[in-house]
């Protein structure tokens, strides 16, 4: 707390030195959108950083990844492809792997929601602005905004014919290109296209067969008609296409652990095999193991019409949009070149309608209304699955104690040698979610004075979603049940004594199981003679059907169970399919969101404002593999003979959580804004809840979905802009968090075990966030100018993900620009992106069926290049 003072203080003493500096210029006034009028930023009483087109062409900012290093509240974590990324404010947000989890962090583009893949906003030619707004906005934006909204504005065409054509170059050997052209067609008719395309190589060397990763290969094309039939109409018609062909994405081993207590690590595991996997000694080495190309395909498209009407005080918006996005996922997902998940693969359909309608009026001067309704519907198909590999089997056996081990069974329970984990084996389930949703919002502005204002805003939203699931399993060990039938066969002919000196006298024999039986069974001269028989040769078989009742105990209760130890390679147990009798795959949840505040214009100069607000996220379904019955339904489903062979609902094995309920946020709020001749300075302090917050985490084998029983954070965040000379300016920005889980208790914890994380810091969350800048701009004369620019973001040190303790992350990142415009048009940049090398790991995840073993994603390495431009 102490450090925190001390950053917040020194904030406030750069504001207070602020007034000796150069005062003839005026920051330029920026109008923004985030209550759905247009407003200026210093007057519109909502905690928002806007990212200007400026500073996005001079920062190189190429797609939402990058926004982050300017806006320090705004945190993006790339997962396992290009499709995959977790959007956060305020530390607040969730999604990635799970296609459906909707995002906390809402992310429209000109007014159009994007329901799930983040945005390449480097990719929309003509941006304006970039606004992300802290805290919950359900009361305006609907649904999936309870942590907060990336609204991205584009430009509208212009009816003086302009545009630009841009090339550029970079390290990695990419090369990309760019253009935009817009203007008048007729007297009200304007129209714009824009395009463009990026390649460059994978810096992620491969050490195998495949191609190197993180290579990029996108290209885009968006075209607009703007139709103005009268002063008080206005269309806009948006048509855009993007697509993407990439090797994504490189992971490196961050801990080389073993799979259990005694063996050796996994890594050394993998190598006896003649294979090999990156080294936890040089782990920003950027060289990665895989024996085929991390597929992503993905094809984005879609069209929208604005149309806008004004009668007398009277204004309607409508907003109506369908898009479509496909991608296609192929990967290596054991991160190393032992042949052991062939192919982990994933095929997705999303096809969304939305509409959106809105009135906004005025009552004289004292009242504006705004009034609107938004509908939602979405299509989710998706086909996914696993395919064994010929080396899948060899590995199994040596994490199962030996090639006996499996024989064993496989003889005792009647298969033929080699079923189990064979590379015929294949898991391929098939998902389908239809979300319909509604919302009717309002609000009303009171203007109690002049300089006071009253806000009161509603939201109530209804959202339907149904979801389907169906499989085809062929993985026979996964659908054993060890603590049943198949069990008490396998223990009762006391097989599993090879390599068991279970009570150290030096052999194996008969007494070890009654060692190992934990008491259960008692060694006794009775039962001894019972066991042996007439002699050691039939012992066992005596033994199994003297003590059949003894061995159904003991595969019951697994601490006693001598299969137990293989319970953890079961990890793709038969689907349970549903709608079923007992599950009808529907949810069904309905909020009423609101928010009041009220904003004070103390000055020309200093704007107050206080607020409190809700926000409301529909249920999240579990569309994963990982996917399982809740306990609470074992009952019903056993008694309708629906239960697969391997769900034990006496201890709970292979059931979850088929969804996790609604989230629910609130967030009070008091901020200030004061903007003068040399600058201007924004600050908020919030005390933000999400109840039942949707978590999920990655257990080395699958994704658990869960609800937290709450997550709260204290903070302040703000943002400055100073022009100490008329020819630099300099900003400064940051949040202050301290986040806690108030109440988690059942939480994923490390290698498939429940922990309680109450009290707790939650991981991924920096205490500090920083973000500055500085940008010089000179007039040479004759119409040409340069600049130089240089920004810094710092995050504070941080457990990067809940399950794994002591994997932590900071970042120090320095990014720089030098540019020169001429006169005719023509520019010239040369940029840098992560100038000092800085090196983390934008997450981490528990090693694939490898123990304690963890990978990690590496920050993207040094980046630089040049680009020329000519603007007409």
């Amino acid at each position: 707390m102490l450090k925190k003072s001390l950053l917040l203080g020194s904030t406030f003493m750069m504001v207070a030195a602020a007034p000796v500096m150069a005062q003839d210029q005026e920051v330029d006034e920026i109008f923004v959108t985030a209550t759905k009028r247009t407003q200026t930023l210093q007057e519109v009483p909502v905690a928002v950083t806007v990212t200007t087109a400026d500073v996005i062409e001079k920062a190189q900012i190429l797609d939402i990844k990058d926004l982050q290093s300017v806006v320090p509240t705004f945190r993006v974590s790339q997962l396992q492809n290009s499709a995959n990324t977790s959007l956060s404010i305020r530390g607040f947000g969730n999604g990635g792997n799970n296609i459906g989890i909707e995002p906390a962090v809402g992310v429209f583009i000109d007014g159009v929601y994007r329901s799930r893949a983040a945005a390449a906003i480097g990719d929309l030619p003509k941006l304006e602005r970039v606004e992300v707004l802290s805290g919950p906005q359900s009361t305006l934006f609907g649904k999936n905004a309870s942590a907060g909204v990336v609204s991205v504005v584009t430009a509208k065409p212009d009816f003086e014919t302009n545009g630009y054509v841009e090339a550029g170059i970079g390290r990695f050997n990419q090369i990309y290109g760019k253009g935009y052209i817009s203007g008048g067609v007729a007297e009200n008719v304007a129209v714009s296209l824009g395009g463009g395309f990026q390649n460059r190589d994978g810096y992620f060397t491969n050490l195998a067969q495949a191609n190197d990763f993180n290579d990029l290969n996108r290209y885009n094309l968006r075209g607009q008609i703007l139709w103005t039939p009268s002063d008080n109409a206005e269309f806009r018609l948006i048509a855009d296409r993007s697509k993407l062909n990439e090797n994504c994405c490189g992971t490196g081993v961050i801990i080389d652990g073993p799979f259990a207590a005694g063996q050796p690590n996994v890594g050394d595991i993998i190598r006896s095999l003649g294979a090999n996997q990156p080294s936890s000694d040089n782990q920003f080495s950027y060289e990665t193991y895989a024996n085929r190309n991390s597929q992503n395909e993905i094809t984005d498209r879609g069209v929208s019409l604005e149309g806008k009407f004004g009668f007398g005080n009277l204004d309607i918006t409508s907003i109506t949009a369908y898009r479509a996005n496909d991608s296609d996922y192929v990967s290596d997902s054991d991160y190393n070149s032992l042949e052991f998940l062939e192919n982990v693969f994933q095929e997705v359909g999303i096809k969304t309608f939305t509409q959106e309608l809105r009135v906004d009026t005025s009552f004289g001067d004292k009242v504006d209304v705004l009034l609107g309704a938004y509908y939602f519907d979405e299509a989710i198909d998706q086909d996914a699955g696993i395919e064994y590999g010929r080396d899948t089997r060899t590995y199994i056996d040596l994490l199962a104690g030996g090639p006996a081990t499996l024989a064993g069974i496989e003889d005792v329970l009647g298969f033929q040698r080699g079923t189990f984990f064979s590379d015929e084996t294949r898991v391929l389930e098939t998902f389908t979610q239809d979300n319909e949703a509604y919302s009717l919002f309002g609000s009303a502005d009171f203007h109690v004075t002049d300089r006071l204002t009253a806000t009161l805003g509603l939201n109530y939203t209804k959202d339907k979603k149904q979801v389907s699931i169906a499989g085809d399993n062929t993985d026979v060990f996964g659908n054993l049940d060890f603590q049943g039938a198949d069990g008490v066969a396998v223990i009762s002919t006391g097989i599993f004594l090879n390599g068991l000196d279970a009570n150290g006298d030096g052999v194996i024999d008969v007494p070890d199981f009654f060692t190992a039986s934990g008491g259960l069974i008692p060694f006794s001269a009775a039962n001894l003679t019972t066991a042996l028989g007439g002699g050691f040769g039939p012992a066992f078989q005596g033994y199994a059907s003297t003590v059949i009742g003894q061995s159904t105990a003991v595969a019951a209760d697994p601490s006693l169970n001598p299969l137990a130890g293989l319970f953890g390679l079961q990890f793709q147990p038969q689907q349970l399919e549903f709608p079923n009798s007992v599950e009808d795959g529907r949810t069904n949840d309905d909020e009423l969101t609101y928010t009041a505040r009220l904003a004070y214009e103390v000055n020309d100069n200093f704007n107050v404002y206080g607020s409190y607000a809700t926000g409301f996220k529909s249920s999240s379904w579990n569309l994963t593999r990982d996917t399982r019955p809740f306990l609470a339904d074992a009952a019903a489903l056993q008694a309708a003979g629906l239960l697969p062979n391997n769900y034990v609902p006496s201890t709970g094995r292979n059931f979850g959580t088929r969804f996790a309920e609604p989230e629910k946020a609130e967030v009070f709020e008091i901020g200030l804004k004061a903007r003068f001749d040399w600058g201007a300075f924004n600050i908020a302090a919030f005390d933000q809840t999400i109840e039942n917050f949707q978590s999920t985490i990655f257990q080395g084998t699958g994704f658990v979905l869960s609800n937290a029983g709450s997550q709260s954070t204290k903070g302040i965040e703000f943002d400055s802009t100073f022009d100490p000379l008329e020819s630099l300016r300099v900003t400064f920005a940051g949040v202050l968090l301290d986040p806690v889980y108030d109440e988690f208790t059942g939480a994923p914890g490390p290698n498939g075990t429940v922990v309680d994380l109450s009290g707790e810091k939650p991981a991924g969350i920096s205490e500090v966030s920083l973000s500055t800048s500085a940008t010089y701009t000179h007039e040479f004369g004759n119409g040409m100018e340069g600049f130089i620019r240089g920004d810094y973001q710092y995050e504070s040190d941080v457990q990067i993900v809940d399950n794994i303790a002591g994997v932590n992350r900071s970042t120090n990142i320095l990014n720089g620009s030098i540019g020169l415009n001429l006169d005719n048009g023509v520019s010239f940049q040369v940029w840098g992106r992560n100038l000092n090398n800085d090196q983390s790991y934008t997450s981490a995840f528990p090693g694939v069926v490898q123990g304690a073993t963890v990978n990690g994603y590496p920050s993207q390495p040094r980046t630089y290049g040049a680009s020329a431009r000519y603007t007409f």
